[in-house]
């Protein structure tokens, strides 16, 4: 009895070792790292170019014992490019969402002009020179796309006039009107410092009376309410900086 113990515990002790090492746990294996995910959160610098179209709506008489007071001279339409910059900064949250706001400068030359509806041998004529804004905008982002809408303050610069077959250029006005714009657009992150957007915007700097000053001797000042309207069309580029991946210590 006593070798048949002692040969059972040899063998017992022989066969430890294989079932321990049957029952070694795997080798741990490292997951593969997480590339994050593209983040709005930058400042931006770019410029665009594009297309404007804007009404001079109504030119209704405001001269004092002028005639046809209280009525229309007539519109026109206007259309041209439209070129400039912009700036601004974006923040993302967690879930998509980002906020940002924005300030752009543009130059144009739209230019239009009507026969007056009520006189014979007078047009009036406008030119758009200037075009800018201040908006705030929201939107939701897939990724590297952001599709947004933007609102907020707009200002523009037009100039003014009234000709005559006999006298040519009667009357000349500048104005600098302020208003207000909304707009949709998409943007998309061609890199960490790069990215490009389409956009349209809708522009409204309402009725405006607009002084006219004589540039013949004789003829004394004039008044006239005028309505301005205008849509932009633009695409532009944008070169972001200040940019960190989504739990990055900022």
């Amino acid at each position: 009895m006593r070798k048949f113990l002692v040969a059972t515990a040899a063998l017992i002790a022989l066969a430890s070792p294989a079932i321990a090492a049957d029952m070694r746990l795997p080798l741990y294996k490292a997951p593969p790292p997480v590339v994050p995910a593209w983040s709005w959160t930058s400042c931006f610098l770019g410029g665009h170019a594009g297309g404007l179209w804007a009404t001079q709506k109504d030119w209704i008489v405001r001269t004092p014992g002028g005639d046809f007071f209280g009525q229309s001279l007539g519109q026109h339409d206007e259309h041209s490019f439209v070129g400039g910059a912009q700036a601004g900064c974006d923040y993302q949250f967690a879930g998509g969402f980002v906020i940002g706001v924005q300030g752009d400068d543009a130059w144009t030359n739209a230019e239009g002009s009507h026969d007056s509806a009520r006189e014979i041998g007078v047009a009036y004529h406008s030119k758009v020179r200037s075009l800018a804004s201040v908006t705030g905008r929201v939107g939701y982002a897939w990724d590297r796309f952001l599709g947004y809408v933007r609102s907020g303050g707009a200002w523009e610069r037009d100039d003014y006039w009234a000709t005559t077959i006999i006298l040519g250029t009667a009357y000349t006005a500048r104005e600098t009107r302020s208003g207000w714009t909304i707009g949709v657009g998409g943007e998309y992150a061609f890199t960490n410092v790069l990215s490009g957007f389409v956009e349209y915007n809708y522009y409204d700097f309402g009725t405006r009376q607009i002084s006219f000053t004589p540039q013949v001797a004789g003829l004394g000042p004039a008044f006239v309410d005028i309505k301005e309207t205008k849509s932009v069309v633009r695409a532009g580029l944008n070169v972001r900086f200040g940019y960190a991946a989504p739990g990055a210590n900022y």
